[in-house]
């Protein structure tokens, strides 16, 4: 899955305060949490329905990632991941190579990196 080089470079322009934690975790229960799992691990009930495991993003070869590759990613799709950048709620424009008008992408980054193993 191989990420533009502009996206891998970029930065989340939102900061991971409270309100940001908990946006992107009602972004999560509604568009992640059913493959992806409660905890973040893969195992979410369609988990089992598609051919490709879902990605575990309490490994750390997940949270290595930089958060552009993660926006590049959820936001374009890949094989079984279905493309959200017009599925996140006022992120229809987002702009290319951009995080958007929205906070609404970084803030489900910042709860995505929640699940790095303490």
């Amino acid at each position: 899955w191989k990420v533009p080089e502009n996206y891998n470079k970029m930065k989340n322009p939102v900061v991971a305060d409270d309100a940001s934690i908990k946006a992107g975790k009602e972004l999560y229960s509604d568009h992640c949490v059913s493959c992806h799992g409660k905890k973040g691990k893969g195992d979410g009930y369609k988990a089992v329905n598609i051919e490709t495991t879902p990605t575990d993003f309490t490994s750390e070869t997940f949270q290595k990632q930089t958060d552009g590759a993660l926006l590049y990613k959820f936001s374009y799709g890949h094989r079984d991941m279905p493309a959200f950048k017009k599925r996140i709620p006022d992120n229809a424009d987002v702009i290319e190579g951009t995080f958007g008008k929205t906070r609404s992408p970084g803030d489900l980054i910042n709860y995505l990196r929640t699940f790095a193993k303490k």
